[in-house]
């Protein structure tokens, strides 16, 4: 069975943004937001492998999407704010790139199919 990757990187974000989060010192809203965001790209990738639908599966991706640009969003603050060091940023912000790049795919493919 083919590996699935987009369920292996944001698992593997949803566990890195949670870890971090338990060993930074930021302001309580923005690790709330960066871990429901985080989460939220691992959720919607396993629900949308038992979609109803095509289409269901293609929303569920389109949310992921959304809530993968909210991450390196929450990614770049804590950077810019000094709250976490450059490495640890380029880190789960290129994995964030590899989950966009497959979901923006995922999506083009599906869109044909419907």
């Amino acid at each position: 069975m083919p590996k699935n990757y987009l369920l292996v990187y944001s698992e593997q974000l949803a566990t890195d943004i949670e870890l971090l989060c338990k060993n930074i010192k930021a302001p309580s809203n923005t690790i709330f937001q960066i871990r429901k965001s985080s989460s939220s790209i691992y959720a919607n990738i396993r629900e949308a492998n038992y979609g109803q639908s095509k289409a269901d599966m293609l929303s569920k991706f389109e949310i992921a999407l959304k809530e993968c640009s909210e991450t390196e969003g929450w990614l770049q603050l804590l950077f810019n704010t000094n709250n976490i060091d450059e490495e640890i940023f380029k880190k789960n912000r290129n994995l964030c790139g590899r989950i966009r790049r497959l979901l923006v795919s995922s999506c083009k493919t599906l869109k044909g199919k419907i």
